[in-house]
């Protein structure tokens, strides 16, 4: 009992490790209130909406500024430092943060160890990208079966993108050392802001009219969720879905992914990887090429092999088909032919003459004077022995069924005599079961009026009428007195319920 008894710290202990385990992170959305600053640069406030409170913590350690143009949250790169959500951090505002929960054991409560501040506009952003994406997806906009494959080393690619970002210089980068060349055509179009999703339709569907391309590449390098929302516009998604080009899409970091992305036929994770899934390395085509050089010389030395080796058979026919060769060879048949023939006729003949022999002796041997008096002779013994056969077969045929008649006989008598003593015993038998054979004995049979047989005194109360059956008639009797009490030599009639005629009148009379 001792052992489940805990301490309080002990308590407290198994509590943190639980809620930690089951919420190493968190996103929870909320109103500030309660902020707090105090000198030691840690962060407290308090998260909370209609029906309930979250105490936060922000530890400095954890408070990741932008104050070097880069938000660790996206990815993005700012080309100006911008306020950071420490700064912007006030009571009243609408935050989204995300962090472990937590338990801080002075206290007893629980509270979020903050590790991210965000605005909760960028919330709605994602709500609306959900939205979409659903919307999307349920029209097939995302279906792998309609996306198409592209081209192996193209040499034509529109580049749908702006000319003054980052991203393009990237992709150029890579572009000019992978491939064997290949022209690309800039489609210039914003890709940030309230008019770039309408510019970048613009181009898409410039791109397509034209013809000239064998794909179209869609890059923009990376930022925050704001930054990319043109990317995340249905009509860009609908553009690049109705697009009748293969369409590339390289656009933010690895972790942005769009609608854009999502829609087109394949997607790279940035826009040098872009280029990277375009063309090949321009190692691996040399390779390639050494490769194929090494391959063609192989086949080459294997055709001149074979063609030698046909030539060396070919001049083997020649010489076995020249005329004086073939004119020998039929020679060579004919006497073939001749010496096969000359052996056939030979052997046949004496296989013929031998078998004239065999004939002409085996009907010498069958119509000789000897074996027809073998013949005779062996017919006359058989005469014999069929008639000295045929008494004794009579005989033994007389005595079997003389034997058979004798059993049969003594069967039939030996039936008859057991069906008499059974028909004896029959006879006994119904006549000791028959009911009026113990009224020639004295006894009686007592009826009711309805016909009934009366076997107890109970079922004939004073005054009934009774019938009483004798061996020689019946008498029409009234009971004047019951008397229940019956000696033992009075008994009835086990069989047929009959009572002594003499002792049934004395009572009843």
């Amino acid at each position: 009992m001792q052992e489940a008894i805990l301490s309080v710290r002990e308590l407290t202990e198994q509590l943190r490790k639980t809620l930690e385990g089951r919420f190493p992170f968190v996103w929870v959305r909320g109103e500030v209130t309660n902020l707090t600053r105090p000198g030691s640069g840690h962060v407290y406030f308090t998260l909370k909406d209609a029906d309930a409170q979250l105490q936060c913590v922000w530890f400095r350690h954890m408070q990741r500024q932008n104050s070097q143009g880069f938000d660790p949250l996206t990815g993005e790169v700012f080309d100006a430092p911008r306020p950071s959500p420490l700064e912007l951090l006030r009571n009243g505002l609408d935050v989204l943060c995300a962090g472990r929960i937590t338990l801080y054991a002075p206290r007893g409560q629980y509270q979020l160890a903050v590790e991210l501040v965000q605005p909760a506009g960028e919330g709605l952003l994602a709500q609306a990208f959900e939205a979409s994406k659903r919307k999307l997806a349920a029209l097939g906009y995302f279906s792998q079966e309609r996306k198409r494959p592209l081209p192996y080393d193209p040499q034509r690619v529109a580049l749908i993108t702006s000319p003054t970002g980052a991203a393009i210089h990237d992709f150029m980068e890579l572009a000019a050392s992978r491939g064997s060349g290949a022209r690309i055509r800039l489609f210039p179009a914003l890709v940030q802001g309230a008019d770039a999703a309408p510019s970048i339709v613009r181009a898409l569907h410039e791109a397509n009219a034209q013809g000239w391309a064998q794909a179209v590449v869609l890059v923009r390098g990376g930022g925050s969720l704001e930054d990319l929302w043109a990317f995340n516009e249905e009509a860009v998604a609908e553009a690049v879905f109705e697009s009748r080009l293969p369409v590339l899409a390289g656009i933010g970091h690895e972790v942005d992914v769009t609608l854009a992305d999502m829609t087109a036929d394949l997607r790279a994770a940035t826009p040098s990887h872009a280029a990277q899934l375009l063309w090949p390395a321009r190692a691996e085509l040399m390779q390639k090429v050494d490769e194929a050089e090494a391959a063609l010389v192989r086949a080459a030395r294997r055709r001149l092999e074979t063609a030698g080796q046909s030539l060396a058979q070919f001049e083997n026919a020649l010489r076995w088909f020249s005329p004086m060769r073939h004119q020998a060879r039929l020679a060579e048949q004919l006497d073939g032919l001749h010496r096969s023939l000359h052996r056939a006729a030979r052997q046949w003949l004496d296989t013929t003459e031998a078998r004239r022999d065999r004939l002409e002796r085996a009907l010498q041997n069958a119509f000789s004077p000897s074996r027809l008096d073998v013949l005779g002779s062996r017919v006359e013994a058989l005469s014999a022995s069929l008639a000295a056969a045929m008494p004794r077969m009579l005989a033994a045929q007389e005595q079997r069924y003389d034997a058979a008649r004798q059993r049969l006989q003594a069967a039939g008598q030996e039936m008859l005599a057991r069906t008499g003593r059974e028909l004896d015993k029959c006879e006994f038998a119904l006549a000791a079961a028959n009911p009026l054979a113990p009224l020639r004995r004295g006894y009686a049979l007592v009826h009711s009026v309805d016909g009934g047989l009366l076997r107890t005194v109970t079922a004939a109360p004073a005054g009934s009428a009774i019938t009483v059956r004798l061996a020689d008639g019946s008498l029409a009797a009234v009971v004047n007195k019951v008397l229940p009490d019956v000696a033992p030599d009075a008994s009835p009639d086990s069989d047929t319920g009959a009572l002594p005629v003499a002792k049934k009148q004395g009572r009843n009379s």
